[in-house]
Order: structure tokens, then C-alpha cells, then sequence
């Protein structure tokens, strides 16, 4: 299914670029990459916590040796891609990202975040069942020191690396970092391999649309946000399931069931098996804010309890919200 064994740490994928992947891809085990040219190197978002990152650094270590880290490029702003950026900032390394991912990379989303594990109740349980193997006290939220908007092309010691804002789509500012020379793509959170995407921002057509922009790209191997190196198959293989939740969720609408209930009776089908399943309550959920702006906007918090609930987790319940 991969082009690389799925195993933690450092990868070679040839032609001077890298991966550092944490298995096994779920809540937070997110993926890193550096790429290198002549006498320099780019790395792809840093992880959840600084311990993480620090290990990622080290492994790092000796390619960065011969290619000093000049650049990060954050593919988005969730915390398992940003949190880390704290220690390239100390390093004096430039860090770049969309204009819309810059504006939510704040000290206020960053303790948000921190704070769920120490909330009471079904949420703050689900928050340290997921959250739990993550150290996420005191980081100090890093921004970009630099921002894009559509497509820019980065040099890299005379190689060329191109960012391509494809958000709103998983979150508001997603962005690909091509490398066209070793026909290699780092996708960020537009792919989630082994298990189920979401859709914080959407529109899910316009998510759909960055899958067929990679599939009609000139790569032969993408690394994923989430999962292992990967294949067009995959990216085939999660669009197909962001269509069949998009289908069946608009089919709902239509027949006027409310969003609770359209989330309860969606049968996932070959997708059942996927990590993460209860994420389809978010995914949903984001398909009837695009066909009505009356449909109620609840923060993420509320949200995990929702996908709590579908995951069978204790104490969590799925509350009904009336559609208006």
C-alpha cells in the first residue's frame, strides 16, 4: 500500500528529501520532511509537543549537518504541524505559511488546545485519551515570519520547491509543498492515509478538488500528514471516501433530517474500519454549513464530544441539535 515500511523515524526517500513519520498516524502522530539542496535544507512543519520535535531535530541531525536548516514551511496551522516551531525559531530558521494559516497560529488557539486536557467530563476524558501521550504545557504559539497567498516557489539551494495553497479545505490556509525535480509531494493534512480525514474548514468539493490536483500532478511518491509514504492510490482511495460522505450527507439535507440525525443513520460501509470513524460527525456536519448558514457553527470542543460519542466513548453523548 506504501512505498516505504511504515515505521517511526527517519526515511530516505531519495533525491535529497526525507521523511520522519510517527506511527501509527492518529490524533497528533503527525509527519514531518526536510528537503535538501546545495548547502541548505527546507523542513515541512515540526509535531505536537517539543520533546517530539527535539527527537525529530536529532534525527535530522546528520543530513542537516552537511545542509544547514535555513526554512520551515507549515502546510497548515494545527497544532500536531506547529508546536514544534517554537525550538526552528530559536535556530534562526525563517518559517513560512499561508496567510490563512498564519491567522490562527495564536497563543490563544495554542492554549486552547492545552487546556482540553484539563477539562472536566466526557470532553476533557476523550481530550486525555487522545491527547494524553503529548506534552503540551507551556508552548509558546510561532507564527510565520512570512506569509503566501496561491502559489510560491522557494529556493533551496538553486533547487526549486513550490507551495500551493489549496484551503480552505482540512483547515482554512492548507498548502502542498512540491518538489518537482524528485516528483515528490508533502501533502500535509489534504491526506490522511490509514485513516479518516476531516474537514475543519471545507467546503469538502474544494478538498476534493485538491486530491485531483495531486492526481493529476507529476509525483510518484506523497507523504502524507497522517499515514505512511504513499501513492495516487491513496489519494484516490480518500477521495472516494470524502465523496461518499459528501453524497450521503447532501441526500440527508434534501430529505430534511436534521444533522444528529443525518450523522446516526450514514452507514459507512467499507469505510466503517477506518481509525477515527466518529470524525464523520465533523465531516457531515461541515457538508450542511455549506448548503445552510443557519446550521449551527460549535467550536471544536464541542465537536470531540460529538466524535467521542460515535467512537463509543464513555460518558459522551451525541446531543441532538435541531436544524432550523
Amino acid at each position: 500500500m506504501s512505498t516505504l515500511d511504515y515505521r517511526k523515524g527517519f526515511h530516505d526517500l531519495g533525491q535529497g528529501c526525507h521523511a520522519w513519520l510517527q506511527p501509527d498516524g492518529s490524533w497528533g502522530w503527525s509527519n514531518s520532511g526536510l528537503i535538501t539542496g546545495s548547502g541548505t535544507s527546507l523542513m515541512v512543519d515540526t509535531l505536537f509537543d517539543l520533546a517530539l520535535t527535539r527527537e525529530m531535530l536529532d534525527g535530522f541531525g546528520p543530513v542537516v549537518a552537511d545542509h544547514p536548516l535555513q526554512t520551515l514551511v507549515n502546510t497548515h496551522s494545527d497544532p500536531d504541524h506547529t508546536f514544534g516551531n517554537e525550538l526552528l525559531a530559536a535556530r534562526g530558521v525563517e518559517i513560512v505559511a499561508s496567510e490563512a494559516a498564519a491567522e490562527l497560529m495564536t497563543q490563544e488557539a495554542a492554549d486552547a488546545v492545552t487546556g482540553t486536557k484539563r477539562m472536566p467530563g466526557a470532553l476533557g476524558d476523550f481530550a486525555r485519551h487522545i491527547f494524553g501521550p503529548f506534552d503540551l504545557e507551556g508552548i509558546t504559539a510561532t507564527g510565520p515570519d512570512r506569509t503566501f497567498t496561491g502559489e510560491e516557489s522557494v529556493d533551496v539551494g538553486g533547487r526549486e520547491v513550490r507551495l500551493i495553497q489549496v484551503g480552505p479545505a482540512h483547515t482554512p490556509g492548507d498548502a502542498l509543498v512540491y518538489v518537482p525535480d524528485a516528483r515528490l509531494l508533502y501533502a500535509g493534512d489534504i491526506l490522511f492515509v490509514g485513516g479518516t480525514p476531516i474537514a475543519w474548514a471545507g467546503p469538502i468539493e474544494r478538498w476534493v478538488a485538491a486530491l485531483d490536483l495531486i492526481l493529476d500532478m507529476d509525483v510518484t511518491a506523497v507523504v502524507p500528514g497522517h499515514g505512511p509514504v504513499s501513492g495516487k492510490a491513496e489519494v484516490a482511495a480518500m477521495r472516494e471516501y470524502l465523496v461518499f460522505v459528501e453524497t450521503e450527507a447532501r441526500k440527508r439535507y434534501e430529505d430534511g433530517l436534521g444533522v444528529d440525525d443525518a450523522i446516526t443513520t450514514i452507514d459507512l460501509g467499507k469505510f466503517a474500519d477506518l481509525p477515527e470513524s466518529g470524525r464523520l460527525a465533523q465531516n457531515v456536519l461541515n457538508v450542511y454549513q455549506q448548503l445552510d448558514s443557519s446550521v449551527a457553527r460549535p467550536d471544536r470542543l464541542n465537536v470531540l464530544t460529538k466524535i467521542a460519542a460515535l467512537e463509543g466513548f464513555p460518558n459522551a453523548a451525541l446531543r441532538a441539535e435541531p436544524r432550523e
